[in-house]
């Protein structure tokens, strides 16, 4: 667990579901003793693994506790507050910044305003360009997601810092450079993003907010609305429709561009990688600007916008408090600039005998054994066998493979048993029967069972055995039998019957003990004969010396008299 990474597992808590390793667009996930660990380097904090995580083992790294110490250390600390806020709270904005006020912030911005810087700048820019390809810098998972995977598209950026950093920058040119910001907002990628830009101080989620609000015991629906609150420097306009899919657009649309310019919006990491697949940009003869976001339907859909509100209402909140303005500016306040390097992820490209021989430890030797079930979480086997070779996956995670592997354990345990095995279904039909149980009960038929490719499969078990009927009441009650020296004709049995799916299959263990019991009737009766012999033996030694005994003391008596009339 390194709780320095923007996402993190609690290891205890992660199981081997592999939804994680399923749902990451990029693969960086590692699993090691069946856990799965974020691999700092490849991770582009997306949050695609927190939401897909069932027993919530991933996990967000916490914040708050550097918020509080801004707060101590007695600066003045703004918040910088994104407009998908609207989204995930009931509040009235003076309600809201009361709340925050509350948390011993300074004073609380609108992120939207450094928006609309943004969209300024973008539509300058690209008014000015002839033709080429610019993709948004709004987002910072995708412009990890494009400098670690599709390198070849970084120049496309624009070379303009995203909306929080130009609001930042606006912040500190209004109320001194001093100051300390930090961000509240849906998105986990502003963790990184705090690390490079420099411009802002601590990026929370709304998750986070929620939690710093239980930890102060602050009862949200009791807090008042103040009519004094407003935001700093001044209320948003357009820019609050950032979080909707084609918000930005909207506003660069707003602030005018010509008609060589073409937007497009792409939301999701699969959406952007299909649209820029075999793109040649040399070949484009206008201007496109893609408007990329992370996630589907935009901000309102990030990782931790933290509410239960519908999407489309979500959508609706933002576009009802959009404030219009009569004129918006040609030029922006505040520009950041922003120049962004590649730093490509490199993945081993192994040799093809490497991976057929990787394939082989999780039971693949021909291309028919490549079922390509996405079970481990990876598209087809040979992702898998890549990675096996990386060390960021582990054979276990292959579900046929450890599937053929318990049943081949459990066959060879079954087969090599000397008691019979049988296994039967609810329409008493067998369904796995050894060796053993074959000679036991089949007599003549032994050797036509054992010739069948499938044994005893399908053979009713009424037709096989006369104990039918134990099969039936553990089929009905779900409990287990056991019979000891149970008779059948002439032989003795010695039966465990027992559930295996309740009310679906059951299966027995039974050990023919005629022989034992026979021979335990035999020692029993030899015992009792020398015991017997014992008693005869043993009661005539006692009668012999109590004659002696006898015999012995007349005959000392008698010396002893005669002794004594000598002596008178």
């Amino acid at each position: 667990m390194d709780k320095q990474n923007a996402v993190y597992t609690l290891t205890n808590e992660c199981h081997d579901c592999y939804k994680c390793v399923r749902e990451c667009h990029v693969k960086a996930i590692k699993i090691e003793n069946g856990h799965a660990s974020v691999i700092p380097e490849k991770c582009i904090a997306c949050g695609a693994c927190v939401k897909a995580c069932p027993a919530g083992a991933k996990r967000v790294r916490c914040d708050i506790n550097k918020a509080k110490q801004l707060i101590l250390d007695k600066k003045e600390v703004y918040v910088s507050l994104a407009p998908s806020w609207r989204a995930s709270f009931e509040n009235s904005a003076e309600k809201m910044i009361a709340l925050l006020k509350q948390l011993g912030f300074k004073d609380v911005s609108e992120t939207a305003l450094g928006a609309q810087e943004v969209s300024i700048k973008t539509a300058e820019l690209l008014n000015n360009s002839e033709k080429g390809l610019f993709i948004s810098s709004a987002c910072p998972v995708i412009v990890d997601f494009i400098r670690l995977y599709m390198p070849e598209f970084t120049k496309c950026i624009t070379p303009i810092g995203s909306p929080l950093m130009t609001h930042s920058k606006l912040l500190k040119k209004t109320y001194g450079d001093d100051i300390a910001i930090v961000f509240i907002g849906p998105c986990i990628g502003k963790k990184n993003e705090v690390n490079y830009s420099g411009l802002f101080d601590v990026a929370l989620t709304f998750e986070e907010l929620r939690m710093w609000f239980n930890d102060e015991i602050i009862d949200i629906s009791k807090v008042a609305k103040d009519s004094r609150n407003h935001f700093v420097p001044e209320s948003a306009y357009e820019g609050t429709l950032y979080p909707i899919d084609g918000g930005m657009n909207q506003t660069i649309r707003k602030s005018g561009v010509n008609d060589n310019v073409q937007l497009l919006e792409v939301c999701g990491l699969k959406s952007l990688e299909r649209a820029l697949q075999n793109l040649d940009i040399e070949k484009l003869d206008k201007t496109i600007f893609i408007e990329a976001l992370a996630c589907e339907g935009g901000c309102v859909g990030g990782p931790c916008i933290s509410s239960e509100k519908a999407g489309i209402v979500m959508v609706s909140d933002i576009l009802t408090k959009e404030k219009k303005r009569e004129e918006i500016p040609k030029t922006p306040q505040v520009v950041v600039d922003y120049k962004i390097e590649p730093k490509k992820v490199v993945n081993s490209n192994y040799p093809i005998e490497d991976i057929l021989q990787a394939l082989k430890r999780i039971g693949k030797h021909s291309v028919d054994d490549e079922l390509n079930c996405g079970g481990c979480g990876y598209a087809t086997c040979r992702d898998m066998a890549a990675a096996l070779l990386s060390g960021e996956a582990e054979t276990s995670m292959c579900v046929s493979y450890m599937r053929k592997i318990a049943v081949r354990k459990a066959a060879a345990m079954i087969r090599c048993m000397p008691a019979a095995v049988v296994m039967v279904d609810n329409n008493m039909n067998i369904l796995e029967a050894n060796d053993s149980f074959m000679k036991m009960f089949t007599g003549d038929m032994y050797e036509i069972f054992k010739a069948r490719p499938d044994g005893m499969t399908g053979a009713a078990i009424d037709r096989i055995v006369d104990f039918s009927d134990i099969f039936k009441t553990i089929l009905k009650t779900g409990k287990d039998l056991h019979k000891e020296r149970f008779p059948v004709k002439n032989r003795l049995f010695d039966i465990s019957a027992f559930t295996i799916e309740e009310n679906e299959i059951v299966g027995a263990v039974i050990t023919d003990v005629t022989q034992t019991e026979t021979n335990r009737e035999k020692i029993s009766q030899k015992a009792h004969e020398v015991i017997s012999k014992n008693i005869s033996i043993v009661q005539e030694i006692a009668c012999l010396l109590g004659e002696h005994m006898v015999e012995t003391e007349t005959l000392l008596s008698s010396i002893a008299n005669d002794y004594d009339d000598k002596e008178e």
